[in-house]
Parts: structure tokens; C-alpha cells; sequence
């Protein structure tokens, strides 16, 4: 795995009309089968919730590990 719970995520690629390049989120759930994936829960630029998706390790960027 190559993230964990909590770390804190920059996203790589525009997913839908809510998720863009450069949002922040957080890893809420890691998936190793079928596939490495994470559900991160993605914020707003005044921290508050704004949508959660799911994504493949090459579509995330590590920003701060806990």
C-alpha cells in the first residue's frame, strides 16, 4: 500500500464535475483487492466537506503522511 488511513492527499486528475486537479482530501478507507484503491474524503479550500470518491494510487499525491 502506498497510502494509509488519515494521510492527507492531493488529487492528480478530474474525476467529475466536483473533484478537480489540486483538491485536498483525506484517505478514509485503503483497498488492496480486487485492485489498490482509496476512498478519500475530499475538502473544500476552508476545510469543510465537499465529496468523496474513489481513487487508483497513481491518482493521488502524497501531501502530509500520519
Amino acid at each position: 500500500m502506498k497510502f494509509k488511513e488519515n494521510d492527507t492527499v492531493r488529487i492528480l486528475c478530474k474525476k467529475d464535475e466536483n473533484i478537480n486537479i489540486g483538491d485536498i482530501g483525506v484517505i478514509i478507507m485503503t483497498f488492496e483487492y480486487p485492485n489498490e484503491a482509496y476512498e478519500v474524503e475530499i475538502v473544500d479550500e476552508n476545510g469543510n466537506f465537499k465529496t468523496d470518491s474513489t481513487f487508483k494510487s497513481n491518482e493521488l499525491e502524497l501531501i502530509k503522511e500520519i
